[in-house]
């Protein structure tokens, strides 16, 4: 909510063993916030470094950005997912802060979430946005984010608080074993199965969430974007959990194959005949593709095994983590 203090707690990056921390902006069009967005988070973080990733912008985004003191490259090809997976592959950090472009979260609370990855030993801190203003979340998109978290929460297990949320700090382990394969608004659905899929320590922190700027305007489609996160959800649970989603389908064919199939079978056993064959070849093929399908399960779930180690390797290759604190 507007009221909520950013916390008190900052890290201390003037020391020599300190992390190296950076600021990651994915944008698009976001002339009229990227300067304060950048101008923020070097107030909050001083020893970062912010990177501005302008997505084929037609305005002055890069420009104000690179004005305002921050690193800017350019990714031409249209996604904010394909400009995260080049961000996570080309810079080089010990903690990540990636954030929106459009001014809508509270940069004071960064040192807060920082800390609290680097001193608890986390590997992803999300920002749970809390509001009072109607314009900030409208009241769709709210709805639309708890449907969301409830179907994911059903899907795999453990229902975040904020799925969506734009503003995260992530270890170099996470980012560095992360595949990145969404193309848009996904990436953000795809961060969060990534941690419930490699069981690594994450927290939620309640943070402001504020309007955009007047005369911006959000890239977000609420029916289109949704329809299509709810798409990638399908397929990560199918990716993540192979046995379960195949077995599942096996198991649904399988019963509409016995509805079909048994007044078939009670026939024939009355009268030694088959007179409705076509039903029987169906739900005969039915039955056999739900043994397919379980067997697919099967296969994929020992594939699905492999991936799972081989991203476990690259976390565990790419640092040690953070030392605790006294």
């Amino acid at each position: 909510m507007a009221g909520t203090a950013p916390p008190t707690r900052a890290v201390e990056l003037t020391s020599s063993a300190a992390p190296s921390v950076a600021v990651l902006v994915p944008c698009r069009n976001e002339a009229m916030a990227i300067g304060k967005v950048v101008a923020d988070f070097r107030a909050a973080l001083p020893d970062a470094t912010v990177y501005v990733y302008d997505n084929g912008s037609s305005d002055d985004t890069g420009a104000i950005a690179r004005a305002a003191g921050a690193v800017v490259r350019s990714e031409e090809r249209p996604g904010k997912g394909g400009v995260v997976r080049r961000m996570f592959a080309e810079v080089e950090a010990d903690v990540y802060v990636i954030v929106d472009g459009d001014a809508t979260y509270d940069a004071a609370h960064a040192p807060g979430l920082v800390a609290r990855l680097v001193d608890d030993g986390l590997d992803m801190v999300t920002a749970v946005r809390e509001h009072d203003d109607p314009a900030a979340y409208r009241r769709g998109h709210a709805l639309g984010n708890r449907a969301l978290n409830a179907l994911l929460g059903l899907l795999f297990g453990r229902r975040p608080a904020d799925m969506l949320s734009g503003y995260r700090v992530l270890s170099r382990r996470f980012v560095k074993s992360f595949p990145a394969q969404s193309q848009r608004f996904e990436i953000e659905t795809e961060m969060t199965v990534h941690a419930l899929e490699m069981r690594v320590p994450t927290a939620e922190v309640a943070t402001r969430y504020g309007a955009r700027p007047a005369g911006s305007a959000s890239k977000l489609n609420t029916y289109r974007d949704g329809a299509r996160i709810v798409v990638a959800m399908a397929l990560l649970f199918r990716d993540v959990r192979p046995l379960l989603f195949f077995s599942g389908l096996g198991a649904l064919l399988a019963a509409i194959s016995v509805v079909l199939g048994v007044e078939v079978v009670m026939e024939f056993m009355r009268t030694g005949l088959v007179r409705r064959l076509p039903t029987a070849v169906l739900a005969t093929g039915l039955m056999l593709l739900a043994a397919l399908s379980l067997a697919a399960g099967v296969i994929l779930g020992s594939v699905a095994r492999g991936r799972l180690e081989a991203k476990r390797l690259a976390y565990l290759a790419s640092g040690t983590g953070f030392p605790r604190r006294a």
